[in-house]
């Protein structure tokens, strides 16, 4: 803990996430940048709560349980439970996450970027006798073995979770627009092996239209009840492309150390002109 004014005023939790949300908003009091000004207070205050919700949610720490309870709500039979807060935030947190899931010269400029992003942190850390956050350290940290965990175990469950809200929400939609609510054949395969309190009476309220109204015209679902998912073939390639370069991660440190320098060099030159 860097023991920060803005680390203080956010008591170590999601300090980056709360700042900038709290920066948002402020800059929204201002009325040449209030472009939510049409909104009624009912409207404002949703969806405050919402993005607010949506930006914490991008906090890492909280990565694990969101990915559980979205799990568990997938696993209801009753598509009222998909709450659309937390929808809207595991949606966002698959954006933020979601590099990894682009062709490799688009992922490997993000990787560059994130990880001097975390190799700079280091070296503020070492400068203020702090220890090395994960990742953090731009002389040990092991580049391509980090970037397959990274897919293996955050980014690869994270979408294919999102893949099968996705199939609730169309699936739902479809129904609404004709008028109908199928039976949900789109929950996981995972779930129907285990009971769940959504088959009992006191789930069988009927669902309210969170994500779709009679009149729309949604994508529809392909064949087989799923939607693509294209990210699929990109995660595969770029994990078999890191663990090629898994044996060069002092020359990957040192790649990004030098695009990172040619970039600030562009940037301050920038400047001068």
């Amino acid at each position: 803990m860097s023991g920060s004014e803005t680390a203080l005023l956010y008591n170590d939790r999601a300090v980056l996430e709360n700042y900038h949300v709290s920066q948002a908003f402020r800059l929204l009091r201002d009325e040449e940048h209030n472009i939510l000004n049409n909104l009624s207070k009912e409207e404002y205050r949703e969806f405050r709560g919402l993005v607010i919700e949506m930006v914490l949610g991008t906090d890492m720490s909280s990565h694990f349980q969101q990915i559980k309870t979205m799990k568990t709500l997938l696993c209801h039979s009753d598509f009222s439970a998909m709450d659309k807060a937390k929808v809207l935030s595991l949606m966002l947190h698959c954006c933020d996450i979601s590099h990894p899931a682009k062709d490799w010269n688009l992922h490997f400029r993000w990787t560059q970027r994130l990880m001097e992003e975390f190799f700079r942190q280091g070296d503020k850390e070492k400068d203020l006798g702090l220890p090395f956050s994960p990742l953090c350290d731009r002389n040990s940290t092991l580049v391509a073995e980090s970037q397959i965990g990274f897919i293996d175990f955050i980014v690869s469950p994270s979408l294919e979770v999102c893949g099968d809200v996705l199939d609730r929400i169309l699936h739902h939609v479809e129904g609404n627009k004709d008028g109908v609510i199928a039976e949900d054949s789109t929950v996981p395969t995972r779930c129907l092996q285990t009971s769940s309190p959504a088959n009992s009476p006191s789930h069988s309220r009927a669902s309210p239209r969170l994500f779709g109204s009679p009149g729309q015209s949604p994508r529809h679902l392909p064949a087989g009840g799923s939607v693509p998912r294209p990210w699929l073939k990109c995660l595969e390639n770029n994990k078999l492309m890191w663990q090629e370069l898994s044996d060069k991660d002092a020359e990957l440190r040192e790649q990004i150390t030098e695009a990172s320098k040619k970039r600030f060099r562009e940037y301050a030159n920038g400047l001068d002109k």
